[in-house]
């Protein structure tokens, strides 16, 4: 489970009366099916939303009709955490296409945050905003059964949502069983997720190594399995992950974190550490689908503890 968007991050985290709700992102910015116009993707792409969502506000006053200048201001906001709003223009969105799998998968992921924000002090409305949730990432999978991001999502809501909230473990698991039928990798990777959110880390870790083993073709394989690694600090399979991903792309512009925080991990080469996870921070825009830049001045607060 991704550290940055699910668990992974990013996660997506509720604190709930019953547990902590989780909800998955997804791992690469190019996955969406919608083309953002190219001025404003070079603001997105620079992590300046603001200024991206003003200019895709100027597009919807002559296109009020194009769902796809609503999903993509959606996704300006919920990169701002304005959550309302990422709600709001995403229900635009589906109330235009109201088939697209992934509107609803993105809806449900910022009724999922916004669930969170609820939960610390309005924990009424933060339930009703979890039975959303949950109806988003249902809707997402049965407009599209091959959606593995929508897939994932439902999977990890019901494993860490309580039976009243549409989860339990008797359902992820029949979920879980269903998506190996068709996409075993990613039923592998859900199973991972499972046993991390019920702390059965053994086997997680046994679930990784299965897919370290089979050598899939798939970089964000080997980065799930690195995320959790990372955050049981365990250097050595962390770095193991960390190099199956670099034979399937040296270019992965997530890559540098990755080193970088293996080596903080490892204690050892810090000039090198450091230039990783500076580089990161300079040429790779924040943002939820990505390593955060907080959590790489982290491990760059730990080199510095290292050296003195």
């Amino acid at each position: 489970m991704k550290s940055y968007c699910r668990g992974a991050p990013l996660l997506l985290a509720a604190l709930l009366s019953a547990g902590v709700l989780m909800v998955q992102a997804s791992a690469a910015l190019s996955k969406n099916a919608d083309a953002i116009p190219p001025p404003i993707e070079a603001l997105y792409g620079s992590a300046s939303y603001k200024a991206a969502a003003e200019s895709l506000q100027t597009d919807i006053r002559r296109s009020p009709k194009d769902s796809s200048l609503y999903h993509w201001l959606a996704r300006c906001y919920f990169e701002l955490h304005d959550f309302d709003r990422s709600i709001s223009s995403w229900e635009q969105a589906a109330d235009l296409d109201s088939a697209r799998s992934e509107y609803h998968d993105w809806l449900g992921r910022a009724y999922g945050r916004k669930a969170e924000q609820d939960s610390h002090t309005k924990m009424a409305s933060a339930l009703s905003v979890a039975h959303r949730t949950h109806h988003e990432f249902e809707t997402a999978v049965q407009l599209d059964a091959s959606n593995v991001d929508a897939q994932r999502d439902l999977i990890a809501f019901m494993a860490s949502a309580p039976e009243n909230l549409g989860g339990g473990e008797d359902n992820a698991l029949n979920k879980i069983r269903a998506l190996s039928a068709v996409e075993p990798l990613e039923g592998i990777l859900a199973l991972a997720d499972f046993y991390t959110t019920r702390k059965r880390f053994e086997q997680t870790s046994d679930e990784y190594q299965n897919v370290l083993k089979s050598a899939p073709d798939r970089i964000e394989a080997y980065l799930e399995g690195a995320d959790f690694y990372r955050g049981r600090g365990d250097a050595a399979l962390m770095e193991e992950a960390v190099e199956g991903a670099s034979k399937i792309s040296v270019s992965d512009r997530r890559l540098s974190y990755y080193r970088g925080v293996a080596l903080v991990l490892e204690n050892k080469d810090s000039d090198t550490a450091e230039k990783d996870l500076r580089a990161y921070i300079a040429t790779v825009p924040d943002n939820s689908e990505l390593p955060s830049h907080s959590s790489a001045y982290e491990y760059l607060g730990k080199l510095y503890e290292h050296r003195q």
